[in-house]
């Protein structure tokens, strides 16, 4: 019994390490009971041009069992054309299951959940890329127009008379959607984990006990920040006032989370975005859309090079769930206590994860030495 709390604790730590190298992980946490509604709070001010929202969200804390509120915030985008799908809770049948939010070319499946600014269930309504720069929808954020000119005004029309504050899908009392064909097409995109400052800005939230549900009952007092962790100052925006009545569990010590477990599926068929606990998660390579940069052999040679790349990648992939699954083999046959096998899945998701993040790097490393040259300036 004295061994559950030092379990979780190395659990966590993995957690962390995982997401702030740089992984594509989903955090395979389950809780037996859901998080409060979202608070109602105001966006703080754009601080600047290629900022995108990150909207709040509850994030849970098993080592005292409680939610804890992770604030709004604005996030420079880790790359130009990349918009944030927000992550989400989910009803998985048994526990609700966390699903770690990306960075993608494309917005994906979030759960249906209306985190407000522009995230109102369905893709992105706050602002897009033009020609390599992010333009802002002002009818939903807040952006001073003399310092950001890349601005346009769309309306939002929400056929909703009240706006719902539910921040969870499935379940007793969740939001009822499931993903589109093209939600889960972006799901298996190529995509990045939260950035580090966003990893960061996690960190500083779970360390601060005013935010969790026990101490704030839906209403945490920091609701958004204008930079990630900037948990003080003018631009710190409180919560207006809770999503809805908070309503601890009757029996808190009861209840169970786990952490880096293989999540169970939710019933309600929602795809595990970048989940990649083991080899055998990680969908196979496949070839980009064909270069065309007007130079017909510069196009062959990369697409060469890029299907060579690629092959080996997916043979590391092979050879690497052939080995996990020997090695889960061993385990069972040999009756192992659970203390071991928790070891082992720690392992093989690190294994699985610094997989994933070399060929990613892999392939940017071989898109930028393909770009072609810079034009000569002319002859004087």
């Amino acid at each position: 019994m004295h061994m559950i709390p030092k379990v979780r604790s190395v659990l966590f730590a993995l957690v962390i390490l995982v997401v702030s190298a740089g992984s594509l992980a989903q955090i395979g946490v389950s809780v037996t009971f859901g998080p409060p509604a979202l608070p109602v709070y105001e966006q703080p001010l754009c601080p600047g041009e290629g900022y995108i929202w990150t909207p709040g969200y509850w994030a849970y804390d098993y080592d005292i069992g409680d939610y804890y509120w992770v604030p709004g915030t604005w996030v420079l985008a880790p790359e130009v054309g990349f918009l944030w799908t927000p992550g989400y809770w989910g009803w998985g049948g048994e526990a609700f299951i966390f699903h770690e939010g990306y960075w993608g070319p494309v917005v994906g499946f979030y759960g249906g959940i209306v985190y407000g600014f522009g995230y109102f269930g369905r893709g992105y309504e706050g602002g897009r890329w033009e020609h390599g720069q992010f333009y802002y929808n002002r009818s939903v954020n807040n952006v001073n127009i003399t310092n950001i000119h890349n601005v346009y005004n769309t309306t939002v029309v929400n056929n909703t008379t009240t706006i719902n504050r539910v921040s969870y899908n499935g379940g007793n009392g969740g939001v009822n959607a499931r993903p589109t064909p093209e939600e889960e097409a972006a799901a298996h995109q190529r995509h990045i984990p939260p950035a580090a400052a966003q990893t960061q800005h996690v960190r500083a939230a779970r360390g601060n006990p005013e935010l969790r549900a026990s101490a704030n009952h839906g209403k945490p007092p920091v609701a958004a920040t204008q930079k990630p962790g900037a948990f003080s100052g003018r631009e710190v925006v409180p919560a207006k006032q809770a999503g809805a009545p908070y309503n601890p569990p009757a029996n808190r010590a009861a209840t169970e989370a786990r952490a880096n477990t293989r999540a169970p599926r939710p019933d309600n068929n929602v795809p595990r975005p970048g989940g990649t606990a083991h080899a055998r998660d990680l969908s196979p390579h496949s070839t980009a859309t064909p270069p065309n940069t007007g130079n017909p052999k510069r196009d062959q040679k990369y697409q060469q090079q890029q299907e060579k790349l690629i092959a080996r990648q997916n043979q590391e992939h092979q050879k690497l769930q052939q080995q996990q699954e020997k090695e889960h083999q061993r385990m069972q046959q040999q009756k192992a206590p659970e203390a071991r096998t928790q070891q082992l899945e720690q392992r093989h998701q690190q294994q699985t994860q610094q997989l994933e993040q070399r060929h990613t790097q892999q392939q940017e490393k071989l898109q930028t030495r393909q770009q072609p040259p810079p034009p000569r300036p002319p002859k004087k």
